[in-house]
Order: C-alpha cells, then sequence, then structure tokens
C-alpha cells in the first residue's frame, strides 16, 4: 500500500528522521512523502487539491501572514476543509494541557504525540493505527487531558487564548490586536478566569501562576 505523507515542520532534519523511521516500517507500506517547513509551504501543496493520506504537522511553525496562518493548526483546519479524507496527526515539542486542549478541539486530529514521548518504535505503531482508521494519544496527552477534564479545569477558546497571550507577556491593552474581542469583553473575561481558577482579585501574574499550577500553561 502507498501513503502519501506530507510532513510539516520547520526543522528539515526533523521531518529526515520522520522519513527515515517510516520508511523502514514492517506493514508493506510504500512511503511517499513531501516535506514542507513553514505555513506557506505547507499551503502550497494543500492547496488547491490535498491529495495526501496523511499531514504530520508542527504545532510551531513560522507563519504565512498575507493568509493568517500563525500555527499549524490553522493549517490542519485548512486541510480539514480542502479533503477531509486527509488524517491529520500532530507531533508537537508541546506538553502543556492548554495547547493539547486546543489541538483537540479545534482539529481533533487522528494523532497526538508530545515529541519527547515516543521512540522510532511508538511512531511506527501510531503511524500503522492511524492508516487503519484508529485514534492515537501519546502517553503525556492521556495524561494531560485526563488530569485536564478531571479538575474541570478547561476554558473556552478565548478565554484559553487569553491565558495564552498572558503566559507569552501580552499586555491586556495590546489584546484585541490579536484576538477579536473589545477591551471590555477581555476585561470581564478575564475576571470570569479569575473566579474559575480561585484567585478572586487577581492580578496578571497571578493568573499566570494560577494556570501554570493547573497545568494549563
Amino acid at each position: 500500500m502507498k501513503v502519501r505523507i506530507l510532513i510539516i515542520d520547520d526543522h528539515p532534519s526533523m521531518i529526515e528522521g520522520y522519513k527515515v523511521i517510516l520508511s523502514f516500517n514492517d506493514f508493506g507500506y510504500e512511503i511517499e512523502v513531501i516535506p514542507a517547513y513553514n505555513c506557506e509551504m505547507a499551503l502550497n501543496q494543500i492547496e488547491p487539491n490535498c491529495s495526501f493520506n496523511i499531514a504530520f504537522v508542527d504545532y510551531n511553525l513560522p507563519a504565512f501572514e498575507q493568509r493568517n496562518l500563525n500555527t499549524g493548526i490553522d493549517l490542519a483546519k485548512i486541510i480539514r476543509k480542502v479533503n477531509p479524507e486527509t488524517k491529520i496527526v500532530f507531533l508537537t515539542s508541546h506538553s502543556e494541557s492548554i495547547v493539547l486542549y486546543d489541538i483537540i478541539t479545534s482539529v481533533n486530529p487522528e494523532g497526538l504525540l508530545v515529541k519527547s514521548d515516543f521512540t522510532a518504535d511508538e511512531l511506527l505503531i501510531a503511524f500503522d493505527k492511524i492508516v487503519k482508521g484508529d485514534i492515537y494519544r501519546s502517553a503525556t496527552v492521556k495524561n494531560n487531558m485526563k488530569e485536564l477534564l478531571s479538575n474541570k479545569v478547561y476554558l473556552d477558546d478565548y478565554n484559553r487564548q487569553i491565558i495564552s497571550l498572558l503566559s507569552k507577556g501580552i499586555k491586556t491593552k495590546s489584546m484585541p490586536g490579536y484576538i477579536n474581542l473589545s477591551m471590555s469583553s477581555i476585561e470581564k473575561r478575564k475576571a470570569n478566569i479569575r473566579t474559575f481558577l480561585g484567585i478572586e482579585g487577581g492580578n496578571d501574574e497571578d493568573i499566570i501562576n494560577a494556570a501554570k499550577k493547573a497545568g494549563l500553561v
């Protein structure tokens, strides 16, 4: 069986590593790998016709601002639209619950693996399962999502974006330039976030610290 794979990662050595691992599979798959090193290169492969069986996507990628593509999630959404049959696998260095939760809720990929989790053997096992129609989550993903949901420390998209922006040092007054919310809406949401995290009256630093304790950033 021939499997066409798009691998999107800004580190060429990582792509070559994945290619070597996948090529030496024992499942009888003939591998064809097309690399893309940033959002623009990936978009050129995806549009107008995404003919790949599987797309391996990194979360952090050089942006393509003309199309407002900033992360692997943005690309994955286009893949879903252009060809829903393409199976999406996120391979990410991020183990933060808020990022993993965002990937799952935004894209619900067929595969989600934290890079520090898996060996070459596990990647091959995951690859085989995904090709055959199964869903695969690596150990860190399973553990973090189980804890996140059991503690009910999950938030909607905008609130998670606000926490993420705060953790990156973005000031509240600058946030309307990053998310489609008014200043008053952002302030109201920050108040809800404080209540949600149990830090009524806390400042931005308190929000970040509480979010870190909850495993959100």
